[in-house]
């Protein structure tokens, strides 16, 4: 539910932003110019930045169930400030704070569900998450689209309130009560998720019971191993490539592209003239891109997560050539794009959108969870995913700009080449990760 709702919030600007740029759609007193949209798009990365470090914080200190908590507040308050904008800077603080809800739900969600989740289905759960986002993006482009500005955050604000309350049946993970020394509560935990009633624990099976004490042993040895993380813990050739792999990963995934054309995916079809309202392809882009999560939920216990990698930055790489070859002709030359322009231009970029997240969007977290070390694995993934807020930074802050100064075409191959990078190096450096345990490596 809750990354439902950040999915709204993402989905959100694409459709509004054009509006808000012109003094003639605006739905608020106030328009914005290209550099402050810039600002709008790139600053929910600063809140990302910001969200990976304080939730890490609280999950480790506090546990995972504050952590589910805290995720709520920060996306109340971006409906808040948008509803009640009277200035840019309400619009610039409202995304910071989607960004502090978004750093978070990509710290604790994915830990979260690795944690409880048996290894057979983890894939699957794991993308289940990124399919909701999905969800939550193509209803923010129609809400973006058909209802009026200031009822948006009426409907979507009692997402995160329900979510609360929803969450409360769920215990910590088994873990991280073990590591607190907590056993009972433990043993508690481990039963709820393997879905047996604590009433009839003198009736458990010995599987599952053996199942929890080689757990227990398991978390006892890393604790009696070392008490505290050390410098060698991430210095290590081991550990080190796991980062690395980590790090490209998180690169691939923002500067592909991908995250950019769904936050202006509206301004992009305007700007090639299609014979479509932009918006009515965004939304179709929208229902593609659900498909393609939904595809990936089905596949990544089944095949892998390198061999999805493998087919989407390949694919992507296809895609963002075409499309750039495409804005070429139709920003830079006079050729008569008529008989293409109502199909062609939807086609790629739903192509694109589709295989984005079949692969780079929805297992990228997937396997930066599972490749870590389980000692590392909660700083490490914060580092890296702090570093993905950063690119996403990046690349939101200057796509628009590069759009405007450079052109489309331009912008869309120097994406594809990002792509063919990252086929080279999935090829020869990344591991697969099905089936992995996630608690002995």
């Amino acid at each position: 539910m809750i990354s439902l709702a950040h999915g709204i919030g993402l989905g959100w600007l694409s459709p509004m932003l054009p509006k808000l740029q012109s003094a003639s759609a605006t739905p608020i007193d106030f328009t914005v110019n290209v550099d402050e949209s810039s600002w709008i798009g790139a600053l929910i990365s600063v809140g990302g930045v910001i969200g990976n470090i304080s939730f890490l914080l609280i999950f480790d200190r506090w546990g995972r169930k504050v952590a589910i908590y805290g995720l709520a507040f920060p996306h109340m308050c971006l409906w808040l400030l948008l509803y009640f904008a009277e200035s840019v800077e309400y619009l610039y603080v409202a995304r910071i704070c989607g960004g502090l809800t978004g750093g978070g739900i990509f710290i604790v969600i994915p830990i979260f569900i690795g944690e409880i989740a048996d290894p057979s289905i983890r894939g699957r759960l794991l993308s289940i998450f990124a399919l909701s986002m999905n969800l939550g993006i193509l209803f923010g482009f129609i809400l973006s689209s058909y209802v009026h500005y200031h009822i948006i955050p009426l409907v979507v604000s009692p997402l995160p309130c329900l979510y609360l309350l929803a969450a409360i049946q769920f215990p910590d993970t088994p873990q991280f009560l073990l590591r607190k020394g907590l056993y009972t509560e433990a043993l508690k935990s481990f039963l709820f998720y393997k879905n047996i009633a604590c009433d009839k624990e003198a009736a458990i099976k010995a599987e599952i019971q053996r199942q929890f004490e080689d757990l227990k042993l398991l978390i006892l040895h890393q604790q009696n191993q070392s008490s505290s993380i050390t410098c060698s813990d991430f210095f290590n050739k081991k550990s080190l490539i796991a980062i690395c792999s980590g790090v490209v990963l998180m690169l691939l995934n923002m500067f592909c592209g991908s995250f950019a054309l769904v936050n202006y995916m509206s301004s992009i079809f305007a700007a090639i003239k299609t014979e479509l309202h932009p918006d009515i392809n965004t939304i179709i882009v929208g229902v593609v891109q659900v498909i393609g999560a939904y595809i990936a939920t089905i596949l990544v216990d089944r095949y892998g997560r390198k061999v999805l990698l493998l087919v989407s930055t390949s694919g992507m790489g296809v895609g963002l050539a075409a499309f750039g070859i495409y804005a070429f002709f139709a920003e830079e030359t006079e050729v008569d794009l008529s008989l293409y322009s109502h199909w062609l231009p939807l086609l790629l970029m739903g192509f694109i959108i589709f295989i984005a997240n079949v692969g780079i969007l929805s297992v990228t977290v997937v396997v930066l969870v599972e490749i870590l070390p389980s000692k590392i694995r909660s700083i490490a993934s914060s580092f890296c995913l702090a570093l993905l807020s950063l690119f996403a930074f990046i690349v939101l802050r200057i796509f628009p700009l590069s759009m405007h100064y450079f052109g489309l075409s331009a912008t869309m191959w120097f994406c594809a080449t990002i792509c063919a990078f990252g086929l080279f190096y999935i090829s020869l450096c990344l591991e697969e990760t099905k089936g992995k345990s996630m608690d002995e490596n």
